[in-house]
């Protein structure tokens, strides 16, 4: 699969299979117009993790939802891709194939934007990856274990919760749900397997079975019914779980919606989208601002480790206990004038590494009025530090 290059490709195309391999990837007309609107509104921000962010604070409003889903889900498709290639790899027995899987991940977008937190540290691409993983896993593993039960083994394997679940989704009424659920105690309290490791491949009950069967459920309900029709109720409960856990795949390759639903952002006014592209802007310079001070930190406690001791000595006692250099030199019992002499070979010890790490990590080309700067900014470190 090529991986898209270009905003406008990210935010708008969907992937396209033929057979179970990758064919090709499909623009959706809107999501492209959509997305070029955003460029030319803002042509400087050019970073697909911006637009991911853009798109997932618009998805957090009630009105612009649907448009900010369709673009999140498109951006999600190439994680989504890969994960599933590599999850699909690992089960090399399975009978899905990999654009199943990306079917059954490409779904759990609104799981992943609903858990997303882009406070803390993870890109909305990790994350989705995360849960697209798990997801396909456990779902394979819920799959084997149907594909391999009879109609009989997985009925006295599936929970309540999730018989409930599969009748409520096949739409029944809740006096139908109560009639099966009952039906469903009876059989699973009378019906044993009698030999161990057989419980996934039990056989029809024998009609002696039925009989007592029906006999308790007539006895719990003021409805009288036959062994028969309890055979055919339950037959339907296994037919629901299954269905429930193996909804038909809806394609998710293009998203829903008309041509005209890029006009969304249309409806924005200048002035709700300029502020929030001022918000994202704003959350990225302060996340680099913090992190700029965590890498400031870690020089600066470095470079005063690899300080003689005596010279780390001295800037303690002058920063820390805020010493007069008079002071230090009577504490040390040496002279004023060496306590000067190396309290300043420490001060430009300190600054030359902050003035390094400015170069290589920044690329600032240092000046005097740059070692000013940083000189101000490492006495305040040095204050608070000690």
């Amino acid at each position: 699969m090529q991986p898209r290059q270009s905003i406008i490709e990210i935010f708008s195309t969907f992937v396209q299979f033929a057979g179970d391999r990758f064919s090709r990837w499909a623009i959706e007309s809107s999501l492209r117009r959509s997305i070029q609107s955003c460029l030319n509104y803002t042509p400087q921000e050019t970073s697909e993790y911006f637009w991911a962010l853009y798109w997932y604070k618009f998805w957090q409003l009630p009105e612009t939802e649907p448009l900010a889903r369709q673009h999140l889900m498109a951006y999600l498709q190439e994680p989504c891709y890969w994960v599933s290639q590599k999850t699909v790899a690992s089960f090399a027995s399975t009978q899905y194939k990999l654009s199943d899987c990306f079917q059954i991940a490409i779904a759990q977008v609104d799981k992943v934007l609903k858990g997303f937190n882009p406070n803390q540290g993870f890109t909305l691409k990790s994350y989705a990856q995360a849960v697209f993983s798990s997801t396909i896993r456990e779902t394979l593993r819920q799959r084997r274990e149907i594909d391999i039960c009879t109609d009989w083994g997985l009925l006295r394997k599936i929970t309540k919760k999730l018989l409930v679940e599969s009748l409520e989704n096949a739409g029944l009424s809740p006096e139908n749900i109560n009639a099966y659920i009952l039906a469903w105690n009876c059989f699973t309290t009378l019906y044993i397997p009698t030999k161990t490791g057989t419980s996934r491949q039990l056989s029809r009950p024998d009609d002696k079975i039925w009989e007592a069967i029906a006999k308790a459920y007539n006895s719990q309900s003021s409805q009288q019914v036959n062994p028969q029709t309890l055979e055919n109720w339950l037959l339907n409960v296994a037919k629901s779980v299954r269905k429930y856990c193996y909804p038909t795949p809806e394609s998710l390759n293009t998203p829903k919606g008309g041509d005209d639903s890029w006009e969304w952002l249309d409806n924005l006014t200048g002035g709700q989208q300029e502020s929030l592209i001022n918000e994202i802007v704003a959350q990225e310079e302060e996340q680099t601002r913090i992190s700029q001070q965590t890498e400031i930190n870690k020089v600066l406690v470095v470079a005063i480790a690899q300080l003689e001791p005596q010279l780390q000595e001295i800037v303690k006692l002058y920063y820390g206990q805020e010493l007069t250099q008079d002071k230090i030199a009577k504490q040390l019992q040496m002279q004023q004038y060496t306590v000067s002499r190396r309290l300043k070979k420490a001060q430009e010890a300190l600054l030359r590494s902050l003035a390094n790490w400015s170069q290589d990590k920044l690329h600032i080309s240092v000046t005097s009025d740059l070692l000013k700067s940083i000189n101000t900014v490492m006495e305040e470190w040095l204050r608070n530090y000690y």
